[in-house]
């Protein structure tokens, strides 16, 4: 199968710029699982927040904010991002980051939005546009769009090799071989592995694991409490579906690509945070789980072609917020492959591979 575009990954990155791709080029999406999504797209804690990754990033969530609206992905959630006394000068910090942006981001008392929240939590910020989104939906409906314009899926086709010759790339994989004149790597905790497999030099995209909990707790948590996350990124948690909790212990575990599997120290980690937040109790750990979230060395997503090989295109790199930014960011990488004009207010030099200066 002769194609323009062959896209290696099908998570959330992957199928995203595929939906986007197909309509104008003859695209195959080659996914290593027998489902797309199992990884990282699969296990995410599913919420929308302009301010999560930073000032970089909240331009590619702002800009997928209305695509995700009107595709029914969001649900209204709110944030509290909450502080002790000590950490007035965070909260300060968080406040002077966005003032500039269009976020809207005011103080508040965080008791008075999360009963039980221990008293020593005196200080919070809310983050009223933060959402609910529907990650499994999202990831279907980009699929479906690839497909429906006519690019082909193929799973179970694990890259084994690349090579270019005469201006094009013979793709060997696991499902058979594939012509395409340009090779995107959207492996996401892979993409480095991937571009060695390709002959390109790695950025350095590294993966780390990252682990959430799903609680029943006395007393439940109430359907107005928000996404509440400590601002000196030790922990969060959000209310779920039937009166569950999920929380997470914010860790940042180093490993090397993998089926990524919760360790109960961090599990524990993550139980004591909540229990020195708020009074309630935990009833029982009804999940657990752990996904891989990948990041280049200054935590910037990379999209981009390579400055080196001709041909291969970077789309990796998207840490933790790969989902909420995943309508602008498919838009940029396809407007740079097409060579077509770029969302407005995204700038694409500040995601481009050329800023890595690679031996």
């Amino acid at each position: 199968m002769t194609v323009d575009i062959a896209v290696i990954g099908g998570g959330i990155a992957g199928a995203s710029l595929a939906a986007e791709l197909a309509p104008h080029a003859r695209v195959v999406l080659l996914e290593a699982e027998k489902t797309p999504g199992y990884h990282s797209t699969g296990r995410s804690s599913a919420f929308w927040s302009e301010t999560y990754g930073g000032p970089g990033i909240q331009p590619l969530t702002t800009a997928s904010g209305p695509a995700l609206r009107d595709g029914g992905f969001l649900e209204p959630l709110g944030s509290l991002h909450i502080g002790r006394i000590e950490d007035s000068t965070k909260i300060d910090a968080f406040l002077a980051e966005f003032a500039g942006t269009s976020v809207a981001l005011d103080r508040v008392d965080p008791a008075t939005l999360v009963p039980g929240l221990r008293p020593e939590w005196a200080l919070g910020v809310i983050e009223p546009s933060c959402a609910y989104i529907d990650v499994a939906a999202l990831h279907a409906d980009c699929l479906s769009r690839a497909r429906r314009a006519g690019g082909r899926i193929v799973t179970d086709a694990a890259l084994e090799s690349a090579e270019r010759h005469d201006g094009r790339w013979r793709i060997t994989t696991r499902a058979g071989q594939f012509p395409a004149d340009i090779l995107v790597d959207a492996a996401g905790a892979w993409a480095d592995a991937v571009a060695l497999r390709c002959g390109v030099a790695p950025l350095d995209i590294r993966p780390y694991r990252r682990t959430v909990v799903q609680l029943r707790t006395d007393p439940a948590p109430a359907a107005s409490v928000p996404h509440v996350a400590d601002i000196s990124g030790a922990f969060y948690f959000k209310p779920e579906a039937g009166g569950r909790l999920w929380l997470s212990p914010h860790d940042e575990t180093p490993t090397d690509p993998c089926d990524a599997a919760p360790e109960e120290i961090d599990v524990a980690i993550a139980i004591d945070r909540f229990e020195h937040a708020v009074d309630w109790r935990v009833a029982a750990v009804e999940r657990r789980w752990a996904g891989l979230r990948s990041f280049a060395p200054d935590r910037h997503p990379v999209y981009g072609f390579d400055t080196a090989i001709p041909g291969f295109f970077w789309f990796a790199g998207q840490g933790g917020f790969g989902i909420q930014t995943a309508s602008a960011a498919a838009a940029l990488a396809a407007g740079l492959i097409l060579d077509r004009v770029v969302p407005a207010g995204l700038d694409p030099d500040c995601y481009s591979p050329a800023r890595f200066n690679r031996r």
